[in-house]
Order: C-alpha cells, then sequence, then structure tokens
C-alpha cells in the first residue's frame, strides 16, 4: 500500500499533538486513522479518503497552516523540531522549522 500523501502526513501530526488539548481533534484523529484502515482494506477509495483530508485540511487552515501549528507546538513544548526525513511533508516542516528556531 502506498504511503499516505504529505497532506494526510501533516493532518495527523497535526491530531496526533494537538489531541489533548480539545476532544474534537482525538475524535478527528481516531476517524482519519478508520479510513485510511478502510483503503487498505479496500472498502473505502483513495479518493474519498483524500478529499476527506483535504476537508479536515482546509478547516484547520490548510497544509501549510497545519505544519506550521504542529512544529511550533512542538518546538514551544520540547524546544527542539527532531522529526527528520526527505519526504515532502519532512522537508515542508524543517524549513518552518528553521525559520521559527531563526525568529526565537
Amino acid at each position: 500500500m502506498n504511503k499516505p500523501t504529505p497532506e494526510a502526513k501533516a493532518l495527523s501530526l497535526f491530531l496526533m499533538a494537538h489531541k489533548k488539548t480539545n476532544s474534537s481533534y482525538k475524535e478527528k484523529a481516531k476517524r482519519i486513522n478508520k479510513q485510511w484502515d478502510l483503503v487498505v482494506s479496500g472498502e473505502l477509495s483513495k479518493e474519498d479518503y483524500f478529499e476527506e483530508v483535504q476537508q479536515a485540511l482546509d478547516s484547520y487552515g490548510g497544509y501549510s497552516e497545519v505544519i506550521e501549528k504542529t512544529v511550533r507546538f512542538y518546538i514551544d513544548s520540547t524546544g527542539e523540531w527532531k522529526l527528520k526525513g526527505d519526504d515532502k511533508y519532512c522537508l515542508d516542516a524543517q524549513k518552518i522549522a528553521d525559520k521559527i528556531m531563526k525568529h526565537s
């Protein structure tokens, strides 16, 4: 099965970071994870899944805004951004982390 898209990864990490601050984030995280399981099992199309991910991202301010909120959350709580990788999400997040750390 393909890896989730950068958008799905952004949404998932955002929801995981904020689930303790708001129960609606926790519920949305459960739903998105369940939807992915349905994609993997062939019960839901990838298109329907990605449409739901995109709608959720839009409701939280869009892809870039969600990444920035996630990165800022971890920098504020731990003092650093630790997630490394060469996929689109990691590269986008690192740019934002570098910018935030430069200005703090």
